[in-house]
């Protein structure tokens, strides 16, 4: 997958954010963003799971013990929705990890609970 296609489809996936954040404002919870997210994604066509299951394998074993991503768009980014007062590292560390777990390449991780949403969203690449 080229970069360049990543790069469009992470700044799709922003301009969508940006319109529920508009919408909406912060202050709501995590699940009112990601159904309005959702509903954005859908209107757009973008293909996308939600609630995607990512299971571990550890030394031949998979586990599917309940990671959940928020958002599995067009099978190629990951998206994580939040509502905090901050992102922390480990919010990054998680994202990081589903990457790694998924084997995807890019993943964005927004949080709705802030004034400006661009200074609530970090986008990451896995290595």
């Amino acid at each position: 997958m080229e970069l360049a296609e990543i790069n469009e489809l992470t700044e799709q996936i922003i301009g969508l954010a940006i319109k529920v954040h508009r919408t909406l404002g912060p202050g709501l919870l995590e699940s009112v963003y990601q159904m309005a997210l959702a509903h954005e994604l859908a209107k757009a066509k973008i293909k996308f799971e939600k609630e995607m299951a990512i299971p571990v394998d550890y030394d031949g074993v998979r586990m599917d013990i309940g990671f959940r991503c928020d958002f599995l768009v067009d099978d190629r980014v990951i998206v994580e929705c939040k509502s905090a007062n901050a992102i922390s590292v480990m919010d990054q560390a998680q994202l990081l990890n589903y990457l790694k777990l998924a084997k995807k390449q890019a993943g964005l991780l927004i949080n709705f609970n802030v004034i400006l949403l661009k200074d609530g969203i970090k986008r990451l690449l896995s290595n």
